[in-house]
């Protein structure tokens, strides 16, 4: 691998983030200010996120494993992209909104696993160069939520009420196309040879990457990728509006701390990765997304401001553990001819399928615990955190870490 080729990466990375961070932390504020939507009509625009990500992989397999290059699909969806988020920026109706948001979702969440095996198929060892790739999408993610804030001042009261929200969608729109014209000009990333007696419909969908599951780690590992972003919706969903009913001032700017830590720690991926393996690593993260929501359900503001300022803190552990970890479990078990259709497959079953029960779940168990000054928010946190507390305690029993795992022998290789 061309040393110029990490440079080149970690922009493609922090443009990838930067991207998403610049409108979609913003998106319920500006809908319910500026497009006067309903709370369903918002949950709507979310939810276009997972419709996004259950189309992905077949886009993912149809093209980026079997005629073009990676980075070309990667560029054209991106200006694809600025051209929807322009219309975004644009939109002053739901009705139009809408349609549009899906369209851009269904553009973005291929590109998600698309940066991942660009990367991968860029490094020499990815257990243990990845994270240092993965960590400038965090860093763009939190340059896109100060600039917002503190350059701009679009999410000043003020400033929603003028409609300056809208210029998010501007700046994403910028991003997207720069990212896009960038695009062609990351390393080559030719699609691989398939194998002969391989072109059935079944592999051109890149539904190949299917068999996978039917290796009993991997849809172990699958199904807790997808049960364990049921809680996650919750965070998702419910922290900001959490921490500005019970009266944390500030509270979007306290939760970039979450980013911090998910910067920090990801840089910690490779070390657990070699003297732990896949198992414990998997396992920390869902013990600490118990205990985050077990902090939120017990603090409050005032004394007890200290938990719920860790819970947000456990954001890295909870993230980087299990989502950048799963990330280079998939390209260590995926053959090398469909390592991006497992990409979009793991994408599927995390920010896909997992997110859009855990938004419909979060949704109805908020609405249940409504009382007449606000949320009984202790009950709330404490169904995520017991759902996530059985899904540990499965998948110890159930997922058999292999003593000669790819993961340590890649991490073992790199650091000899």
């Amino acid at each position: 691998m061309k040393y110029s080729s990490k440079p080149q990466l970690g922009v493609m990375m922090f443009l990838q983030f930067f991207i998403w961070g610049a409108w979609f932390v913003t998106l319920g504020t500006f809908l319910a200010n500026n497009l006067t939507a309903t709370g369903g009509q918002i949950g709507m625009a979310f939810s276009t996120q997972s419709w996004g990500a259950i189309v992905a992989p077949f886009i993912i397999g149809l093209i980026a494993d079997r005629f073009f290059n990676a980075e070309r699909i990667l560029g054209v969806l991106h200006l694809c992209g600025a051209a929807l988020m322009y219309v975004l920026y644009s939109a002053d109706d739901f009705s139009l909104f809408y349609p549009v948001v899906l369209a851009y979702m269904i553009v973005y969440m291929p590109t998600l696993a698309l940066v991942n095996s660009i990367s991968f198929a860029h490094l020499k060892s990815p257990t243990r160069e990845f994270a240092n790739i993965r960590v400038w999408g965090t860093i763009g993610w939190i340059v896109a939520g100060l600039m917002i804030s503190f350059a701009f001042s679009w999410d000043s009261a003020s400033a929603i009420t003028a409609g300056e929200l809208r210029y998010t969608f501007l700046m994403a729109a910028i991003a997207s196309g720069f990212l896009g014209v960038f695009s062609f000009f990351l390393p080559a990333t030719p699609p691989q040879p398939v194998q002969e007696g391989a072109s059935t419909i079944g592999s051109l969908l890149g539904l190949d990457a299917l068999q996978m599951l039917k290796e009993r780690n991997f849809f172990i590992f699958f199904i807790a990728s997808v049960l364990i972003c049921i809680p996650l919706a919750f965070y998702y969903q419910n922290a900001s509006p959490f921490l500005t009913e019970i009266g944390i001032e500030n509270s979007t700017a306290k939760m970039t701390i979450g980013q911090v830590s998910e910067m920090l720690l990801m840089l910690c991926v490779p070390i657990f990765l070699t003297r732990f393996g896949i198992k414990l690593t998997l396992m920390l993260a869902m013990a600490a997304w118990a205990l985050r929501y077990a902090l939120f359900a017990l603090g409050e503001s005032g004394d007890q401001v200290w938990m719920l300022m860790i819970g947000i803190a456990l954001h890295g552990i909870c993230y980087d553990f299990f989502f950048v970890t799963g990330q280079i479990y998939t390209d260590n078990t995926a053959k090398q001819h469909y390592r991006s259709s497992a990409q979009g497959l793991v994408t599927l079953a995390t920010y896909g399928v997992g997110m859009l029960i855990g938004f419909g779940v979060a949704g109805q168990i908020t609405d249940h615990y409504t009382i007449p000054t606000g949320h009984d928010w202790s009950s709330i946190w404490f169904v995520p955190a017991v759902f996530s507390v059985v899904i540990l305690v499965l998948f110890s029993l159930c997922f058999k870490e292999q003593s000669n795992s790819a993961t340590k022998s890649d991490a073992a290789k790199a650091s000899s």
